[in-house]
C-alpha cells in the first residue's frame, strides 16, 4: 500500500481492533522481489494526529519501538515458540556474518558473474 493516510488508518485500525500483540508483519515478496521499501516505509509510518483524535488510534511508535517491533517479528516469534536461545544462535550465523562482511567492504563494485558462464576451449 502506497498512500501513507490509507496505511495509517488500516494499521490503526488494526492495532486498536486486534492489539498489538496480535499484529504480524509478512510479504509475498517470493513474488515480488525484495519487500525493503515496505518495511522502511511501515518503521516511518507514524498515525496523524487528527487520525489519532478522530478514530481514537493510538501512536505506533519509533521504528525500533514495542509495537513496531512485535508487528516485526516478536509476535511470530511469540506464535512460533521461537525461544530467545534459537534468535541468539542467528545473531552469529552465516548470514549474519555475510552481512558484517558486507557492512565492512561496502556497496563497491564488484566483478563477480552470476548465472550461466561458457568455458573457454583451447
Amino acid at each position: 500500500m502506497a498512500d501513507p493516510r490509507a496505511c495509517a488508518f488500516m494499521m490503526g485500525t488494526l492495532v486498536k481492533g486486534l492489539g498489538a500483540s496480535n499484529v504480524v508483519w509478512g510479504s509475498d515478496a517470493v513474488w515480488t522481489g525484495s519487500p525493503q521499501w515496505q518495511i522502511e516505509a511501515l518503521r516511518r509510518l507514524e498515525i496523524p494526529d487528527e487520525m489519532q483524535k478522530k478514530y481514537g488510534f493510538k501512536p505506533l511508535g519509533p521504528a525500533d519501538g514495542q509495537v513496531k517491533k512485535a508487528i516485526f517479528g516478536d509476535n511470530n516469534a511469540r506464535l512460533y515458540n521461537f525461544t530467545p536461545q534459537q534468535r541468539s544462535t542467528l545473531e552469529n550465523d552465516r548470514f549474519a556474518q555475510i552481512k558484517e562482511n558486507y557492512k565492512k567492504e561496502g556497496e563497491g563494485r564488484s566483478n563477480r558473474t552470476y548465472g550461466y558462464i561458457r568455458k573457454r576451449s583451447g
